[in-house]
Parts: structure tokens; C-alpha cells; sequence
């Protein structure tokens, strides 16, 4: 939660600078793309499209330089290694993590990117704890082809939704 808060805070302090806030235009798109690349991980989920995929390539030169510290801080022995190992996580290259980061960006400041970033750890934590705890069957379960298309279909439905509700109420989602 802490690294994706980070991640937050920093993607929306980017977005609060004085230029970028003069550009309404620019986090506009930012929130338009960062919904249709939603409903593009809905569509990779469903099995549907799979070119969401190549964003996961904009991230691997970070993690190649973070992923030495990690290995050090593995399996982790001392209580400050959990903060700096779960800050760390949450810069593994992943589509909708960076998916979540262009809405924290276009959130307008730090707390608001902070708060999006923590309240999309949240919303990943009980499927991580669920993998962990039920590896096995829960892998099997959502290798399941109507599992797939649901979780597709659900996020497909949400990047719908902000899309619409972002033509319809600009002034009030921004």
C-alpha cells in the first residue's frame, strides 16, 4: 500500500505542477487514456485483445534497477525491510498499476494521487491475499474461461463509466 501510495503522491504532484494545471486539455487526456487502457485490460482479461501488454515494457528499465535492492531486502528479516520491500513492489512493471497512475496523475495533487494510488491497493488487496492463501485452487478458478470474461466485462464496464461520466460532468470529475 505504501508503494502504491508513493507512486500516487509522486504521479500526482507531476500533475499538480503550475504548467501542467494551466493545461486542462493535457489531464483531460490523461483521464481519457487512462480509462480506455482500462477497458483494454478488460478486454486482455476477457481474452479478447491482447495489446495492452506492451505497456508492461515502459516500466522494466526501472524495475531492472530496483530489483537488486529487493533481492537484498529477500526473505525479509527485519520490520523497516517490509516498508522498503512493499515500496519497492509497487513499481513492478504492470498495466494497471500504470493504468491507476494516469488517474492519480490527472488527480490534480499529491494527497488526491495518493488517495487514488492507495484506494487501487486496496482494491488489489484481497485478490493478492486470496492468491497467496489458495494459490492452487484460486489460479485454477480464474484460469476459468467465464471468470476471465467477468473480470474482463466489470472492468471494461468501469472504464465505460468514467469515460461517459467524464463527457457528461467534466467539470465535476476533474
Amino acid at each position: 500500500m505504501a508503494g502504491y501510495a508513493l507512486i500516487g503522491a509522486l504521479a500526482g504532484g507531476v500533475g499538480a505542477l503550475p504548467l501542467l494545471v494551466s493545461l486542462q486539455g493535457v489531464k483531460l487526456a490523461l483521464y481519457v487514456l487512462a480509462n480506455v487502457l482500462l477497458i483494454g485490460v478488460g478486454l486482455y482479461l476477457a481474452g479478447w485483445f491482447s495489446w495492452i501488454v506492451f505497456i508492461e515494457t515502459v516500466g522494466r528499465p526501472v524495475w531492472r534497477f530496483l530489483q537488486p535492492v529487493l533481492r537484498r531486502r529477500l526473505p525479509i528479516k527485519r520490520w523497516r525491510d517490509t516498508l522498503v520491500v512493499g515500496a519497492l513492489w509497487g513499481w513492478l512493471p504492470c498495466g494497471l498499476v500504470y493504468t491507476a497512475s494516469l488517474s492519480a496523475l490527472s488527480s490534480g495533487g499529491m494527497g488526491q494521487g495518493a488517495l487514488i494510488m492507495l484506494a487501487f491497493g486496496l482494491g488489489t488487496l484481497p485478490n493478492l491475499l486470496l492468491m497467496g492463501q489458495a494459490a492452487g485452487g484460486a489460479m485454477q478458478w480464474m484460469r476459468k474461461r467465464f471468470v476471465r470474461v467477468l473480470a474482463g466485462l466489470a472492468f471494461i464496464a468501469f472504464g465505460i463509466y468514467r469515460l461517459v461520466s467524464v463527457l457528461l460532468f467534466s467539470h465535476m470529475v476533474l
